[in-house]
């Protein structure tokens, strides 16, 4: 991994990165843990452009729809984890 990327980062978030398996793993964890990353890092984690990406979903449990972000690469869809404004119900969710 490229050292660059993990500056800024604390040992544990750099452990967790160093655990992610693919782009889309690397990607959500920096959503998850609010690590706000530039194009210039999203293009260097994903070998392409990335921008940042506004989806319409609906939660599986009450039908909720609601919008959320996510980050979306140029040669892959994501699998967005998404937490139900309405009922608090977590999901993960392709896009």
């Amino acid at each position: 991994m490229n050292e660059e990327l993990l500056k800024g980062l604390s040992q544990e978030q750099i452990e967790k990165a160093r655990k992610c398996k693919s782009t889309d793993e690397l990607i959500i964890l920096a959503k998850e843990e609010g690590v706000s990353l530039t194009d210039e890092q999203l293009a260097a984690v994903s070998g392409g452009f990335c921008s940042s990406t506004g989806v319409s979903v609906t939660c599986p449990k009450c039908n909720t729809k609601f919008n959320d972000e996510i980050y979306k690469g140029s040669r892959e869809t994501v699998l967005g984890k998404f937490t139900c404004p309405n009922c608090g119900h977590k999901f993960s969710q392709r896009v």
